[in-house]
């Protein structure tokens, strides 16, 4: 089986599991929404989720991923499993004393972490002191879910991709099951969420260890810290950290100055970024999971014609994917809440609101999906600088957007901000990657990109018209709603992919020829 079709199989197994999640994500935002609204009780919780999600996002996910997925992705190549296994269990027992001691001085220093991430909580001081107090019970978070990590960039190296993407399910159900069932036992009944978030980081990290002692990799305490290959990951972290998390960073940054407009705007970008993430976790991240094993292996055997092809497919596919989802979140923004979220605490205002954001944050969508490929290509190669120079400029930029912007457009600029970033980003590491390893096919790739974008404009123009079908602004009328909207979804797809194939788009038949086999094995 080709490189390339690895890659596919891999992305469809993770897409499949990660909507599941997303899913249950939905279901967790639509339930918070119902019972708490957007207004000071949620922005203090989506405050103080911010802080421990950040560093999850810039240590486990970022850092800890794209320095240990390659240096593993070597060891398990050419050192041969018992070593692979040693190295594993290092990484594991340094890992645990790490985060048990950032946990504790997280929980410490919350309300220092709190006025320095939220200045704008300054002059509220019920809502500081619920923020610190969520904080410090949510911090531990940090510690389950960086082991996580762990266990999933072994899994993913090993080719088993499904449990770690089907793990944050069990996060989500327990947030959910904890805000129905537990939030009239508390004083303050958000906190409820809080301990969902605990119970649900214990359960992921329970989920991947018969798994990882099924594959192989028993995870036990391994004192060697002067295992050679250790010093090679904590040298690859460092830069990392920034590199790969430049875009959370900017979402941080945006909560910080939303903090300081009018109340109800941290919760507005948060719902907007959930909504956001929802194709995102599905396609492009899958997408760069999968791709990224594979190029670790190749610049490991120094095969660079092969990590070319591999990146060059990844970035198609991640273009073919993410253009149409950009224009149909664009259209289907204030719809999607109206439908899912509007009822209770969350009026039509909010509705409007959170779809301004979204509508931003989407036009982003395939920058943002670029750069989660692009990134690890330069982490495969063992280049660190890179990755962390653009970073910074792409930082600097969201910084000056955010502040141009955030007057004019409140929220909604931040979020554009944040686009206009991601679009610097993409760029700087486009052209600074095509210098390191010369052309990748990038005719190949703007051909497929302009394909994609033909194809989207009938898509959207069928999509607009079927919305204005749908009465928005009504808080019932959720049949209705769900009819007009699943048409539009479902008629934009099948549109989309019609005009792919009359336009010989090679990711269209990879897909259905990948669904299409699917079917069949599933039938027999």
């Amino acid at each position: 089986m080709s490189e390339k079709r690895n890659i596919a199989r891999a992305a469809s197994v993770l897409g499949a599991a990660t909507m599941l999640s997303r899913i249950m994500g939905m279901l967790r935002d639509m339930v918070v929404s119902r019972l708490f609204g957007a207004g000071l009780a949620t922005d203090a919780f989506f405050a103080a989720f911010q802080i421990p999600n950040m560093l999850r996002r810039f240590f486990a996910e970022g850092a800890l991923t794209a320095a240990f997925v390659p240096t593993f992705s070597e060891w398990y190549t050419n050192k041969g499993e018992e070593e692979t296994r040693a190295l594993a269990n290092v990484c594991f027992t340094v890992l645990t004393i790490v985060m048990a001691a950032i946990t504790a001085i997280g929980i410490v220093l919350s309300p220092q972490l709190v006025h320095l991430m939220f200045p704008g909580f300054a002059g509220n001081p019920e809502k500081t002191s619920i923020t610190i107090f969520l904080n410090r019970l949510m911090f531990p978070y940090i510690f389950f879910v960086s082991l996580v990590a762990l266990c999933m960039g072994i899994l993913n190296t090993v080719r088993h991709f499904f449990t770690p993407a089907i793990s944050t399910v069990f996060l989500n159900l327990s947030m959910i099951l904890s805000a129905l069932f537990l939030h009239s036992r508390f004083e303050v009944p958000i906190v409820s969420l809080a301990v969902g978030v605990l119970i649900g980081g214990f359960l992921q990290l329970v989920l991947q260890l018969p798994v990882l002692y099924r594959k192989g990799f028993p995870l036990r305490p391994n004192f060697s810290f002067d295992h050679p290959a250790l010093k090679r990951i904590a040298l690859l972290m460092g830069p990392s950290i920034f590199g790969v998390g430049v875009y959370y960073l900017n979402i941080a940054v945006g909560a910080i100055l939303a903090s300081k407009l009018p109340e109800g705007s941290v919760s507005y970008l948060y719902y907007a970024q959930r909504l956001f993430e929802f194709p995102q976790g599905i396609f492009t991240v899958a997408v760069a999971q999968a791709v990224l094993p594979s190029m670790s292996r190749q610049a490991a055997s120094g095969d660079l014609d092969a990590l070319k092809e591999s990146l060059n497919y990844g970035v198609r596919l991640t273009l073919f994917i993410t253009v149409p989802a950009m224009a149909g979140l664009m259209f289907c923004a204030t719809p999607i809440f109206s439908l899912l979220f509007m009822g209770g605490a969350f009026d039509y205002a909010k509705a409007v609101n959170c779809g301004v954001a979204l509508l931003y944050y989407s036009l982003g969508l395939t920058f943002v999906a670029l750069v989660r490929v692009l990134v690890p290509a330069f982490y495969a190669l063992k280049d660190t600088k890179t990755p962390v120079v653009v970073a910074f400029v792409a930082f600097l930029l969201n910084l000056a957007f955010s502040l141009a912007l955030m007057g004019p457009l409140k929220h909604g600029g931040l979020a554009l901000a944040s686009s206009l970033s991601a679009l610097g980003n993409m760029a700087l590491l486009l052209c600074l990657l095509r210098k390191k390893i010369g052309p990748f096919g990038g005719r190949a790739i703007a051909v497929s990109g302009l394909k994609g974008l033909v194809a989207s404009v009938p898509m959207a123009a069928v999509v607009y018209l079927i919305l204005k079908f749908g009465d928005w602004s009504r808080v019932g009328g959720k049949l209705m709603k769900g009819a007009v909207l699943g048409s539009a979804v479902t008629v934009g797809i099948v549109i989309f992919l019609v005009v792919s194939h009359l336009l010989a788009c090679d990711e269209a038949r990879d897909v259905t020829g990948m669904l299409k086999r699917k079917l069949l094995k599933t039938k027999g």
